[in-house]
């Protein structure tokens, strides 16, 4: 047990980071301290002068941990670090930070390529971002590729040269220089990429003077076919400058933050100033208490997003002074290279350009409640309860479906909706085992068997504290059951849940001729739904959710059997070898590109092996 006065006395007069958790173990806050003793100790004071979000939190805490850091520095980036595991529940949140995309241009290839990602990875490659408005990112990537015809695709370039593979369309169209036809040096192709970072990075102009000096070059050396491109290249560039306001003649790398909250509702807008231009702006959505003050809403901010961010200024403009500014500053400076400067400007240009950021947040905060639903999603829930007169308000769904080619590799589907909103990592998928042929309404009983048998057992392991309720796949059970079909779909869940002795009210959903939604199937009547409503849309995205996750999930077995069918009709490739074969090359694709050098690198696979191989899919294709 934890006993929370012998671990107040022995907390250390040393910088770290606290973690306090709730009776289920959960991380609900993160903070650092110069002084770990000090620091967590205030918290379990006299409440009467703490705000009502410290009140709340420290009646749910159970019990906390804490890491000793050499410096306080340490404890920020370490803090950061366990923010971004957590998410915790009493942490100012940037949401959905993961689901951002950025432009990332893959400069650890020999021909790098510039896409568009949603996961930064610690590799040598170059990332800018994170966008919001995924139109402007959409829009950068079309300047790029119409700028410069570096290659999109994925192929191995080498491959591709040694086996003298046609190049894809682009190239044909001039939208590729074509690496794949091996007349491309790689320190050419490297300048085009080196330009592409500097517009990248906000230094247009640099870009600029460096094409006028190509064009004049190129004049001078009478090859005006390539003047003529570098001309076109600074129409172009000089056309997308002319779309970027000038804001200050100081050619200073600035970011402009500006801050605006309603109730609990937070958003905070980001001016990206280079060279004296606003060459890009963004807004993020922050989850904040009311409560919670203005700079430590900054300062959280400030962490979270350049913890990750591509850039770096030399100035950070914002409203207020923030909590621990110098040694945020000496973090920013480590992750920059140089200084970086953190100001509150009270008059002059940088204090007018930052009234004009603040009210830009205020603008975007607007916007993004205008474009939410006319209804909450907690109020579609009440209507749902209303609808279905549900004693309780249904706050998690589980969907289910079935699927199946007449009774082949049939697989169940179960995805999860709490509060409202998908909760993909609850989703799960069955492989039917007990049923053959097609026979849905016994593939249901199977799996809402399993499932809440195996809900039961977790549960009951809980309690025993053999697990946590972290660790339980399945000890959470839903407020109402729903599944892709009729009357004979909710019968058979009904009776494997009476089988159990398991109370949880269970609804069809009805698709029309046309398989469409039509309404839904409940203690023996068909409710008809308004189409205009939002509820009906609510509950068409669980449908189509629930049996496009059942679908893809078939389709991948289906895919497994055929690919494990077509090599074990090779002679001599037995479950071994073809296992081997699958995990070298990933894919049958790559395993018919394959020289009988590169098979033979395979584990078990001899020379004989390799030109079984290459026969049989040569005859497959003749």
């Amino acid at each position: 047990m934890f006993n929370l006065e012998e671990q107040l006395k022995l907390l250390p007069n040393k910088p770290g980071v606290y973690i306090m958790k709730n009776e289920e173990g959960e991380v609900i806050y993160v903070g650092k301290a110069i002084s770990l003793k000090n620091r967590v100790r205030q918290y379990f004071q006299s409440s009467r002068n703490q705000p009502p979000k410290v009140q709340a939190m420290v009646s749910h805490i159970n019990s906390f941990e804490y890491i000793v850091t050499d410096t306080e520095l340490e404890a920020l980036i370490l803090e950061c670090n366990l923010i971004k595991k957590y998410r915790p529940k009493y942490n100012v949140l940037l949401r959905d930070d993961k689901t951002y995309p950025y432009i990332k241009v893959t400069i650890n290839e020999e021909f790098p390529r510039v896409i568009k990602t949603r996961n930064v990875l610690k590799d040598k490659n170059k990332y800018f971002g994170p966008y919001t408005n995924i139109g402007a990112l959409n829009e950068t990537l079309d300047i790029i590729h119409n700028l410069y015809p570096i290659r999109r695709c994925k192929k191995n370039i080498k491959r591709m040269i040694e086996k003298k593979e046609r190049p894809c369309l682009n190239y044909h169209i001039k939208k590729c220089i074509g690496p794949c036809k091996g007349k491309v040096y790689a320190s050419s192709y490297k300048q085009m990429i080196d330009e592409i970072l500097l517009l990248l990075g906000g230094k247009q102009e640099e870009l600029i003077n460096r094409l006028k000096e190509k064009m004049k070059a190129a004049s001078q050396q009478l090859d005006f076919e390539k003047a003529a491109l570098y001309r076109d290249q600074l129409k172009s560039l000089e056309s997308t400058l002319e779309k970027q306001k000038i804001v200050t003649d100081i050619s200073l790398e600035q970011d402009v933050i500006g801050l605006s909250s309603s109730g609990n509702a937070t958003c905070v807008q980001v001016f990206f100033i280079r060279e004296g231009k606003l060459i890009h702006r963004e807004h993020y959505d922050l989850k904040a208490n009311e409560d919670e003050k203005k700079a430590e809403i900054l300062a959280a901010f400030i962490k979270q997003f350049y913890s990750n961010a591509s850039s770096i200024p030399r100035e950070i403009i914002m409203e207020e002074e923030i909590p621990d500014k110098e040694i945020i500053e000496e973090w920013l400076k480590g992750k920059k290279g140089s200084k970086v400067e953190l100001k509150v400007p009270k008059r002059g240009d940088k204090k007018k350009l930052l009234d004009l950021v603040i009210k830009n947040a205020a603008i975007s905060l607007t916007q993004i409640e205008r474009s939410s639903s006319s209804k909450s999603k907690a109020s579609i829930l009440l209507e749902l309860q209303g609808l279905l007169k549900l004693q309780e308000e249904p706050n998690r769904i589980e969907a289910y479906d079935i699927s199946n080619i007449k009774g082949l590799q049939s697989v169940g589907s179960m995805i999860v909706i709490e509060e409202g909103k998908p909760k993909h990592k609850d989703n799960r998928r069955f492989k039917i085992k007990t049923i053959e042929g097609p026979n849905d309404y016994g593939s249901l009983e199977e799996i809402i068997t399993r499932r809440f048998l195996r809900g039961m057992q977790e549960t009951k392991e809980i309690i025993e504290e053999r697990l946590t309720i972290n660790e339980g796949k399945f000890s959470v059970f839903p407020d109402l059951i729903m599944v892709d079909g009729g009357f004979g779909q909710v019968t058979s869940v009904e009776k494997a849940l009476k089988a159990l002795d398991i109370n949880i009210p269970v609804c069809g959903m009805i698709k029309d001729s046309k398989h469409k939604t039509r309404g839904l199937a409940f203690k023996g009547e068909e409710i008809i739904i308004d189409k205009h409503k939002e509820l009906f849309r609510f509950i068409y995205s669980i449908q189509e959710e629930v049996h496009k996750f059942a679908i893809s999930y078939h389709k991948t077995l289906r895919k497994k059997d055929m690919l494990k069918s077509q090599l074990q009709e090779i002679k001599g490739i037995g479950d071994a070898k073809r296992k081997a074969l699958m995990k070298h090359f990933n894919s049958i694709e790559n395993i018919k590109k394959a020289s009988p050098s590169e098979l033979q690198e395979v584990k078990g696979i001899t020379r004989a092996n390799a030109e079984e191989i290459i026969k049989f899919f040569t005859e497959e294709e003749s």
